[in-house]
């Protein structure tokens, strides 16, 4: 089948790959130059499929209001607000009832535990090797912090994670280049957890793709969708449309957009997360995997030679702002937990500071399959778990598209959900 990916992202590629491999004939549509150039480019890296959970939760409208006045807050509001992101915000907080987000919560994880094991096949069959560090720790400053957290251990343990509550001295052992003058309550360690590269994996397995016959077509940009024939493209200076057998959305932020004429609506908006990354300046005071302090929601990640501070949570703004208070709070907490991890001083030409759009659903899971329309797929809406759950939405994809029966059960992941009545 001659089927078309709308987008090169961490989604966009590993689509790419299983449709390949399954034996279509892909053509990979993507508007910047390379691979993995928008929300995939410069993220935390995690690979946590335990705390893979949604946004939207019981108790999260009260704690958003609470941070909003915060120095150091993990949610911020950019400004303007359009009529968009508040329609967004009502539908989210409409999400935070408890039987929604524990139904979203069991396909999210059901979804992330599939996709870390098939990025550990895919990664052993292809011998890809890219940065990675294994295990991954949540830091509690205090025991306020251990107390909040304990709801969801037991999520934890519901789900069997693997996981350890220990004390500040052990989590030293685990980690030694922790600050010695920050005192802290204790950590939630996840030792078959880990840290990995997303870009550089995105990149070894685009060429993985092209070896088995993918073709990627970069600097193309999609006008729009035929709706008169919804497998068909319209790509910007060309006169006639692109024809194809399937066709499956993965187009970031302008999938909504994209589907909108064929009389698909989906209510994404655009959440901005940051990050800053540093080489390592020393190794011994650097971390060795990857942290969450809990907090402040900041992962701290050790991505090869380089360590990698990502969080926050901004809604609605634009890309090209940076909000500084927010590039602030990840320096604060990298100087809290690891001083002299990055070189950060000097050179500021080695520091790469990232604002990224996470193309996010009001109710927290992706949406995975047929759009409704003949030859019509979608992927798309993974927040900021893109990383976390790309290996198996793509798979899931891939089967759906080929008429196989899906690896893990697929309930909610559909275009229906968003669809339902509203209990």
């Amino acid at each position: 089948m001659k089927v078309a990916v709308l987008g090169a992202g961490i989604i966009g590629v590993t689509t790419a790959y299983e449709l390949t491999a399954d034996g279509h004939e892909v053509t990979v549509i993507e508007q910047h130059d390379s691979v993995a150039e928008e929300a995939s480019f410069a993220n935390a890296g995690v690979v946590a499929p335990g705390y893979v959970t949604p946004w939207a939760a019981p108790g999260m409208p009260g704690k958003v209001l609470s941070h909003l006045l915060s120095r150091h807050s993990p949610v911020r509001l950019g400004w303007p607000m359009s009529a968009k992101d508040m329609a967004w915000v009502w539908k989210w907080w409409r999400s935070c009832k408890p039987a929604t987000y524990a139904l979203n919560r069991a396909r999210l994880q059901r979804l992330a535990f599939f996709s870390r094991e098939r990025l550990h096949q895919l990664s052993a069959d292809l011998r890809l090797e890219y940065d990675r560090s294994d295990g991954y720790m949540v830091l509690l400053r205090s025991d306020k912090d251990r107390a909040m957290v304990e709801a969801g251990l037991q999520v934890l343990r519901d789900a069997g994670v693997e996981f350890k509550a220990i004390d500040a001295a052990q989590a030293r052992l685990i980690e030694p280049a922790l600050n010695p003058d920050t005192v802290f309550s204790g950590a939630i360690h996840l030792p078959e957890d880990e840290v990995a590269n997303c870009r550089q994996f995105a990149s070894l397995l685009k060429a993985q793709a092209q070896q088995l016959g993918a073709e990627f077509h970069f600097n193309t940009t999609i006008q729009g969708l035929d709706s008169a024939q919804p497998t068909s493209v319209f790509v910007a200076g060309e006169t006639a449309a692109r024809r194809y057998d399937a066709l499956v959305v993965c187009a970031g932020l302008a999938s909504a957009r994209l589907l909108k004429p064929l009389g698909v609506r989906i209510p994404t908006t655009a959440v901005y997360g940051y990050s800053l990354t540093a080489p390592v300046r020393e190794p011994l005071d650097a971390p060795r995997s990857g942290l969450m302090d809990e907090r402040y929601k900041i992962a701290i990640s050790r991505i090869g030679h380089r360590v990698r501070v990502a969080g926050s949570a901004e809604i609605g703004g634009s890309l090209a702002h940076k909000n500084e208070a927010a590039l602030q709070t990840l320096y604060k907490v990298l100087q809290d937990w690891f001083p002299g991890a990055a070189q950060l001083n000097g050179n500021q030409s080695s520091v790469q500071i990232w604002k990224g759009a996470r193309t996010m659903l009001p109710d927290g899971p992706p949406i995975i399959g047929s759009a409704g329309l003949p030859g019509v797929w979608l992927n798309l809406g993974h927040g900021s778990s893109g990383w976390a759950l790309s290996c198996a939405s793509a798979r899931l994809v891939a089967d759906m598209l080929g008429g196989k029966k899906p690896a893990i059960d697929t309930e909610g992941l559909g275009l229906e959900r968003l669809t339902r009545p509203k209990g």
